[in-house]
């Protein structure tokens, strides 16, 4: 019987794995623009609908992994994960694309927390919970390797079978993921209770600890304003390699360097901030740099300048997350920490979702425009953030 929980671990690796396999990553902004025939505030406002379709999900699908299961909330995730490319290729609409959105974005939600959930349970039974901190890294890194290895592959697909291939291409591991699936094995658990809460509820407790807690408020301020910033370079940096002439064929290649150098600025941010001699010093030239980033690529029509300014200005702005993370995490009680959390993340992803449009607009009138605004916007606000030394407790 613990076989089996063990196994569970190793196949939910690799149903990350496949699932990650997003070919389309690599080509995303020629196959909405060139195939598609929508503009990029289209895309923009398409990704604006995706967070609030994953905002308004979460709950409902985590009441159905509590109430039918881990396994069958991930069996769901891959089943609609095969749907959602077979629904983008239809034909080129914007309103097909928003179908296709929900699809991606109730993917997304089936799978969020169930995975991990499933994985602490089969612990459980085989009584190796300690170890849960390093099965998880090993989950996610399995999701990122997915990515990289799928976003060049697709640049690839791209050049020889046109522009729709790469999306339609992501059934097949999406149909490798809901098979894997299916030979997970449940823990039987004692009881079964819904963990989930209304997002009312969350709202009320989280955002009202949020509000009274001065510390959590500058840190969650920090962290979502530059990270919405340095998140708006996966969708410019494939407009920026157009604009100077680069390929599609490297698109993935570049993309995955990006998340490359963001893993590995993540995994060393100790070191750095030994180098440093200052936690705060590292927060500051994180959000300082992604800025100077930005404005480079918004100045400059060099093409190795502006890959420096796509790969630096998304990887050090995108591997904050972990540091936040662990630093908000101190200032939190226990008995609020998942209300909190969620609440900050549901402050990041309104965010996302009033920005996403505004860009859009922005870049159809300018993309350099575009970059030196966000660039600025986060070289001013790493000099006017209000994060103390003190408040970044290990």
């Amino acid at each position: 019987m613990n076989a089996d929980y063990k196994s569970n671990i190793s196949k939910i690796c690799l149903f990350k794995f496949f699932i990650s396999l997003h070919f389309f990553g690599g080509v995303m902004i020629p196959f909405f623009m060139e195939w598609g025939g929508i503009t990029f505030t289209q895309i923009m406002i398409l990704q604006s609908w995706f967070m609030f379709c994953v905002f308004f999900l979460e709950v409902p699908t985590g009441t159905i992994a509590d109430y039918l299961g881990r396994k069958h909330s991930l069996i769901l995730a891959g089943f609609v994960g095969i749907l959602v490319p077979i629904i983008y290729t239809i034909k080129p609409d914007f309103y097909i694309f928003l179908l296709g959105e929900f699809l991606f974005a109730l993917s997304i939600a089936l799978m969020s927390g169930a995975d991990q959930a499933l994985i602490y349970d089969s612990l459980k039974k085989t009584n190796e919970t300690s170890k849960s901190k390093k099965i998880f890294a090993k989950m996610e890194s399995m999701g990122l390797a997915g990515i990289m290895i799928a976003s060049p592959i697709g640049s690839i697909i791209a050049v020889y079978f046109g522009l729709k291939a790469p999306m339609l291409f992501m059934s097949i591991p999406a149909f490798a993921a809901f098979l894997i699936g299916l030979t997970l094995k449940e823990p039987k658990i004692t009881t079964k209770k819904i963990e989930s809460k209304k997002y009312l509820d969350v709202l009320k407790e989280g955002i009202g600890y949020f509000y009274n807690h001065k510390i959590l408020k500058i840190l969650a301020i920090d962290k979502i304003v530059i990270h919405s910033i340095a998140f708006m370079m996966i969708w410019l940096y494939q407009p920026m390699l157009m604009q100077v002439g680069v390929g599609i064929m490297y698109f993935g290649i570049i993309n995955s360097i990006m998340l490359l150098v963001e893993i590995t600025l993540m995994n060393n941010y100790v070191y750095f901030e030994k180098i440093l001699g200052s936690k705060k010093k590292l927060i500051f030239m994180t959000s300082l740099l992604t800025g100077i980033m930005f404005i480079v690529g918004g100045i400059s029509s060099y093409i190795p300048l502006i890959l420096t300014a796509i790969i630096l200005g998304g990887g050090f702005g995108l591997s904050r997350q972990p540091l936040f993370a662990s630093y908000m995490n101190k200032h939190i009680p226990s008995s609020k920490r998942a209300t909190v959390i969620s609440s900050i993340s549901m402050l990041e992803r309104f965010a996302l979702m009033i920005l996403y449009p505004i860009v859009g607009l922005m870049v159809d009138w300018s993309l350099n425009n575009t970059l030196i605004i966000l660039g600025i916007i986060a070289v001013v606000f790493s000099f006017i953030s209000k994060i103390k030394e003190e408040y970044l407790i290990d």
